[in-house]
């Protein structure tokens, strides 16, 4: 859990400009996926995370993880320019077809949206990456 809170505070420094955005929209989805489909559900995920980050300028972080203790529970950190490039994600085809391609797989699903509770801290984190 402490790597998942300082993962998450990493995350949402990316950068400074992207810290001076209060549209920014950041979520963390929390999946739990039915064990026989565990496989097939990963291979899902990782391709529309791997081409959102690719293709889709507004989508600044798209970051999942599986949970070592059960491996049927995934989270995703999701983070979004703004509101309008949630929304534009949302209409992809590559989301479309890992929606839609994985309704039966998923036990349960929440998007929580979450906000940074010192910004200006984050901020400092990545520059330390650098």
């Amino acid at each position: 859990m402490r790597k998942l809170v300082i993962l998450f505070a990493l995350m949402l420094s990316i950068t400074s400009a992207a810290q001076k955005n209060e549209t920014m929209i950041v979520r963390l989805a929390e999946i739990e996926v039915y064990p026989q489909y565990l496989k097939e559900y990963l291979e899902f995920a990782n391709e529309v995370d791997r081409l959102s980050v690719e293709r889709e300028p507004g989508v600044v972080c798209l970051y999942p993880m599986q949970s070592a203790e059960d491996s049927t529970k995934i989270r995703i950190l999701e983070i979004y320019a703004s509101e309008e490039a949630y929304q534009q994600h949302l209409k992809t085809d590559h989301f479309q077809k890992y929606k839609q391609g994985t309704l039966h797989m998923v036990k349960d699903l929440k998007l929580p949206t979450m906000k940074p509770l010192d910004p200006e801290t984050m901020k400092l984190i990545f520059k330390k990456q650098r």
